[in-house]
């Protein structure tokens, strides 16, 4: 017997960390091929999935902790990373994962109406910044799903990792990863490098985010991957540093391309063309590119100096600090509105 899915939507429809697809209009099915041919099965309701992923997460969470106390007093050699165990024997007095996460109410992107609980653990809360869920992070982690049959192997199934830093683009992975690593804190500090070439960092966060299938892959797990339909996943990480996002670098940052100020980047699309606006780099569809309707400027300041005063069709959007130099770097955007119609050049298609 083979297993398939194909899931098809007017949206962008996270695949995995480092890879996104944007899909057309069909609709969400898996099949089973029998012996006379395939017969194409609709994928489960989402709504109805959702107590089903929550009861999975929740009897996890209950049954078993992490390493807290090394994290509490961490030992010369500790490599800071989350480790989970089950609540039984010599373990049978730790203090349940489920008394020591925090969660959040999260949107499906593909059904509206439906939420999820998301449940996330912070081991340390990081000395940084929180990252904004369009920004590029470098980090550690691991993914793990959660397997139902457990009885017979292994509760959890180590699927993904990455031991050296690596970078990823948030708005290009599982939703739940997103919503997820947006709770924790980066390094406030710069990466250190070392004589051989690799790079540590100090006062980061680390954390870990328990995600329900309909926030994972679902029916749409990577091709040639051992997740199965449905999963719950789990990811560990240690979050060092994050920058803006410009996925489609036409000089705004993906934050302010949110308009309808949902905190999701999918589903502003300006000119109606199955792009979202964060990866349309001409957001009204005017044939002028978004980077030339827009003027970015730079001021750059030391330490004692006024800063600078800018109009109101202009703003703010990134600012840097130099310690050795003591200079401010800050970046604006300003957005003409060439016909005065009340709607600036960039969305507005006749301008």
């Amino acid at each position: 017997m083979v297993s398939c899915a194909i899931k098809f939507q007017a949206m962008t429809y996270r695949l995995r960390p480092v890879k996104y697809l944007i899909l057309g209009l069909l609709t969400i099915i898996a099949c089973n091929k029998e012996d006379d041919g395939f017969t194409f099965v609709p994928a489960r309701d989402r709504g109805e999935e959702v107590p089903v992923s929550t009861e999975i997460i929740e009897t996890y969470l209950s049954t078993h902790f992490y390493n807290y106390e090394e994290f509490q007093n961490p030992p010369a050699d500790f490599d800071f990373k989350i480790r989970f165990d089950t609540i039984a024997g010599d373990n049978a007095d730790k203090i349940p994962l489920m008394d020591q996460v925090q969660y959040k109410m999260v949107p499906d992107r593909v059904d509206e109406g439906v939420e999820y609980k998301l449940y996330y653990l912070s081991a340390l809360e990081g000395g940084g910044s929180t990252p904004m869920y369009p920004d590029v992070v470098t980090l550690t982690y691991e993914g793990r799903y959660l397997n139902t049959e457990f009885t017979a192997s292994e509760y959890t199934k180590l699927f993904d990792s990455a031991t050296t830093p690596v970078s990823f683009d948030l708005t290009s992975v599982v939703n739940g990863f997103q919503d997820g690593i947006i709770t924790a804190k980066t390094s406030p500090f710069p990466a250190i490098e070392a004589p051989d070439g690799s790079v540590s960092f100090e006062d980061y966060g680390v954390g870990a985010v328990f995600i329900p299938a309909g926030l994972g892959y679902y029916v749409s797990p990577p091709n040639g991957s051992i997740i199965p339909f449905y999963a719950q996943l789990i990811f560990t990480f240690q979050l060092y540093s994050s920058r803006i996002g410009d996925q489609d670098e036409d000089g705004i940052p993906t934050i302010y391309e949110d308009l309808n100020g949902n905190d999701l980047e999918e589903d502003d699309d300006t000119d109606s063309d199955g792009l979202p606006n964060f990866f349309d780099a001409d957001d009204d569809g005017d044939g002028r590119p978004t980077s030339e309707e827009i003027i970015v400027r730079t001021y750059v300041f030391l330490d004692g100096e006024p800063e600078p005063t800018w109009p109101n069709s202009e703003v703010e959007v990134k600012r840097e600090y130099d310690a050795q130099t003591m200079e401010t770097t800050i970046y604006t955007i300003e957005y003409p509105d060439e016909d005065n119609d009340g709607v600036v050049d960039y969305l507005d298609s006749d301008s």
